[in-house]
């Protein structure tokens, strides 16, 4: 590889990760302090990046007439099995209506009934028209004045003395290693898919529910710098339409569907009566269905032939907001909803704290263990239940907090930045030089395959045991071995490298906090099937953990501090 070409460039505020956390930091930031100087350094494109690049069809965090901020968190204590951060919770729910407001400001349409009060879906939903609701948040950051730089792959940070001094990353077009020192840096990346493998095999692998983009590299940052995690046993199983993988809650919440096995039975209201049936916590929306495929009375459905015509039509209109592709897959295969039930599966599990709470341990104003940096959105831990709004709720406050507690102008280590540029250009470096290797596709299958079989993937149904485990840990530790022999051709398949790097990062800190909670809290998400009961005596506690510099993993126990009053499981 001939000379790199390098770019230092300085600022008040990094913002790793242009999605929608990302985006609305930025605009906060700057609307409370235009002189300063931030950047957002985005791995795609910031108008269709992150979680929201399709767009929405509602807001599922939003506080109805009647709720508030205590009831809000007492329904997510109850919902995630009695475990969550409650200041956290809270403070998010306290700026939920208040973020949707401004997003509706900029110009996201948000449906309205005859009185103009905004149309419901549930109790904490609020329907939208919101396809176009990326694009919306990133010219809104434009607008304010932050200098985006797309198609830039964050690859560590930089630290100097144990505080985060900004981040350093490569350009996928050109090969430009970038230095960016920061006086404070906010993690906006998101959560991991790919680590297991999905559902769909071959050229249509990435039909998935979270991106494919979306690949652990704030995690995977933050373990390698030593910061503190939390909750990444959490994992998420989204319960999803067959095949295309889209979103359930539309056919259950917009158009009352139930969920049926073979036998046309409601088995949620039949086997969860006791957990509220259909209103069962989020976890057994996905192991309900599991365990009625595992005793033989599959494939399972939403059934939908209920639906007049007219509200047929309505569904595949509420799907083209979000999830196209599904209303296309119903007119090829000629599918109409009102005569046929939807047949659904869960999907691979997912690592983040949007819905679940996998991510950086942060106080309440967004900080993480290590000084200089801030998470929010799905790769802040503690969390879960935020969805856009509350993700939206995390940027504004870790920008309030960035903005307040700006360190002096940060110097770059020179060593640092250059060991870092060797390790990104290796691949390169070694396909250049003729030697022989693992392509990154070849190492994600690998991963894939292990975590699939001995993690809890769809294979064994998600559930897992210490003899499982413990055999994920020595395969995924093998692979964490042979990254330095990993090769690309190009810009391109060095992303490729890099995200396949970090994928087996979190894994590997994945497997030892499965390990470590012996209960079952979160049935599917975390099925240890030799410790299948709910223990609050013992476990009612976060499991967190930090990596050392030699790459060790130790585990950290955090209690469980419960702020609002009310019954715990009962919300």
């Amino acid at each position: 590889m001939d000379e790199i070409v390098r770019e230092n460039l300085d600022c008040d505020i990094l913002i790793i990760g242009g999605g929608t956390t990302g985006c609305m930091a930025a605009v906060e930031a700057l609307e409370r302090e235009p002189s300063l100087r931030v950047i957002v350094l985005e791995k795609a494109h910031v108008d269709r990046s992150g979680c929201l690049a399709a767009g929405m069809n509602a807001i599922n965090a939003y506080l109805n007439p009647g709720e508030t901020p205590e009831s809000f968190t007492r329904y997510v204590r109850a919902d995630n099995r009695g475990l969550i951060r409650e200041d956290l919770v809270l403070s998010i729910a306290e700026l939920l209506n208040s973020t949707v407001a401004r997003v509706e400001s900029w110009g996201l349409p948000i449906l309205k009934d005859a009185d103009g009060n905004y149309r419901r879906r549930g109790r904490w939903n609020i329907r939208i028209n919101g396809e176009s609701l990326k694009p919306i948040l990133a010219e809104a950051a434009r607008k304010a004045g932050a200098r985006i730089l797309n198609r830039v792959v964050a690859t560590n940070y930089l630290v100097d003395g144990g505080q985060v001094i900004g981040a350093m990353g490569f350009g996928v077009r050109d090969a430009k290693f970038y230095t960016i020192t920061a006086k404070a840096t906010i993690c906006c990346t998101g959560g991991a898919s790919g680590i297991y493998r999905p559902n769909n095999p071959g050229a249509a692998a990435h039909k998935m529910w979270y991106p494919p983009f979306n690949t652990g590299a704030g995690y995977a940052m933050g373990l390698r710098a030593g910061a503190e995690m939390t909750s990444l046993e959490m994992r998420f199983i989204a319960l999803r339409t067959k095949d295309t993988i889209c979103p359930t809650g539309t056919l259950a919440l917009g158009f009352g569907a139930k969920q049926v096995n073979s036998l046309g039975e409601e088995f949620m209201v039949k086997n969860f009566a006791e957990l509220g049936g259909n209103g069962a916590p989020t976890p057994y929306r996905v192991y309900g269905p599991i365990r009625e495929m595992q005793l033989g009375r599959g494939p399972v459905f939403m059934d939908t032939r209920h639906l007049s015509a007219e509200k047929a039509r309505n569904l595949r209109a509420a799907y083209l907001d979000m999830y196209p592709n599904i209303v296309l897959y119903w007119a090829a295969n000629k599918f109409n909803p009102s005569r046929e039930p939807v047949e659904i599966c869960g999907t691979e599990p997912y690592i983040f704290g949007g819905h679940c709470q996998a991510g950086y341990w942060i106080d309440v104003k967004r900080r993480t263990t290590l000084p200089g940096l801030y998470a929010a959105g799905d790769v802040a831990g503690g969390a879960p239940y935020k969805f856009v709004s509350g993700c939206w709720a995390e940027g504004i406050m870790a920008a309030r907090a960035a903005a307040n507690e700006c360190a002096k102008t940060p110097r770059a280590d020179s060593k640092q930045v250059h060991d870092e540029a060797d390790r990104v250009f290796r691949p390169i470096r070694r396909t250049a030089a003729g030697c022989g290797g693992i392509a990154p596709s070849e190492m994600e299958a690998r991963l894939q395959k292990v975590m699939d079989e001995y993690a809890g993937g769809v294979k064994t149904y998600y559930e897992m045991n210490e003899a499982s485990l413990k055999v994920a840990a020595e395969q995924v530790e093998r692979i964490h071995r042979q990254v330095r022999y990993l090769l690309a051709n190009d810009p391109h398949e060095l992303m490729l490298a890099h995200e396949v790097i970090d994928r087996v990062e979190v894994s590997r800190a994945l497997v030892q906090h499965l390990l470590y909670r012996r209960e079952t809290r979160w049935p599917a998400y975390q099925t240890r099937i030799d410790h299948l009961e709910l223990d609050d005596i013992n476990w009612l506690k976060f499991v967190n953990s930090r990596q050392g510099p030699s790459g060790e993993i130790r585990i950290i126990e955090r209690e469980y501090e419960q702020i609002v009053a009310g019954d715990r499981y009962r919300g």
